[in-house]
């Protein structure tokens, strides 16, 4: 007996052996590469040795400080203002270029925010690299609840019974089946600021009142334009996943809420919901990993501008890796990805685990 299971698990290695050796050399071997590149200054093209730097490369990534400042007074002894009568505060150059602040060497200024008349300056060692996490966490904050939402709602309309309802199936579907770039190009001509589709419907809808925007080309409405594509291009791939677990659902058990005269919002909260909670924790882990990794509609549709609203962690990660060739750099952003990522789907895992 114990040949037999000797022989079997040979000839199932056997088989699996090129799919581990695959995942050995692309995934997790790139992996470790990964955070060995990220204690050393290597670069792509360098006549240089390369050199091990230890968490340098963290420490200019995350280096984060706040700097008070106080409003300057004028020789009348008043507080000095502009000529638009705002407060004139110092310049924060003049601080985290100084000899008396090495604290703030080499900083820049992310934001600041004002209680009274002082001024809270937040600054960062590598500014574009903290728009690129907020802007990777508002995506995969909106991202994630909104297209699970929908895409379960898609769901449970074409569970139903209905003449034609496999049309809309594929209609839903449809986006998932079309290159991610080539969904991007198209949207791009639907967010034109001059005769794209989407200012030419709302002018239409509105008789003329609304006023063009270029949707992609505005701080204030870029990031959110992509957020609606991408949450539009992957709905239906997870609408499939929830209506199989809506299929998994036995009958009777909506029957039986049917006969104790449950109305559809009660069979939902106590047949459907509890049904689905394996559904519900696959869907978000994929989704919440999917919007962590958003690259290509960032790369086509904005390259990351304008004034660096649409970052994300992975486009950063590419154009520092391949566009500046800074090897140490890029993986160094992947490290840091991995572990957020890592954190997340943890805590996912934990808040969504089954109590008894």
């Amino acid at each position: 007996m114990s040949r037999k299971l000797t022989e079997n698990n040979g000839a199932g290695w056997a088989f699996a052996a090129p799919s581990i050796l695959l995942i050995g050399l692309f995934i997790i071997l790139p992996f470790f590469l990964a955070i060995a590149f990220s204690l050393t200054d290597q670069r792509l093209i360098s006549p240089n040795a390369t050199r091990y730097v230890g968490a340098e490369n963290y420490r200019d990534l995350l280096g984060l400080n706040v700097i008070k400042l106080e409003p300057e007074t004028a020789d009348d002894g008043t507080l000095a203002r502009d000529k638009d009568g705002n407060l004139e505060y110092p310049r924060v150059r003049s601080l985290t270029r100084s000899d008396d602040y090495p604290q703030y060497r080499g900083m820049r200024e992310w934001f600041r925010v004002h209680a009274g008349d002082t001024a809270y300056v937040v600054v960062a060692r590598d500014v574009v690299f903290m728009r690129a996490l907020v802007n990777t966490l508002i995506f995969v904050a909106v991202t994630a609840p909104v297209q699970a939402g929908l895409a379960l709602g898609l769901a449970l309309l074409i569970n139903q019974r209905l003449r034609g309802v496999n049309v809309f199936r594929a209609v839903f579907f449809m986006p998932v089946v079309v290159s991610i770039v080539v969904v991007s190009l198209l949207w791009r001509f639907i967010y034109d600021g001059n005769d794209g589709l989407l200012n030419a419907l709302l002018s239409g809808l509105t008789f003329g009142l609304f006023q063009p925007v270029d949707w992609l080309g505005n701080t204030h409405t870029a990031l959110g334009s992509i957020i609606a594509m991408s949450i539009w291009q992957a709905v239906g791939f997870h609408m499939v996943i929830w209506l199989a677990g809506l299929q998994t659902i036995p009958p009777t058990l909506y029957e039986a809420a049917a006969i104790e005269g449950s109305s559809k919002w009660q069979t939902f909260r106590y047949v459907t919901w509890p049904g689905l909670r394996n559904t519900a924790v696959l869907v978000l882990v994929v989704i919440t990993m999917q919007a962590f990794a958003v690259f290509a509609q960032i790369d086509v549709m904005t390259k990351g501008g304008p004034l660096d609203s649409t970052q994300t962690l992975v486009f950063q990660a590419v154009e520092r890796g391949y566009g500046r060739q800074d090897i140490s750099g890029g993986s160094t952003i992947s490290v840091v990805l991995f572990v957020l990522v890592l954190a997340i789907s943890l805590a996912q895992r934990y808040f969504t685990r089954e109590r008894n």
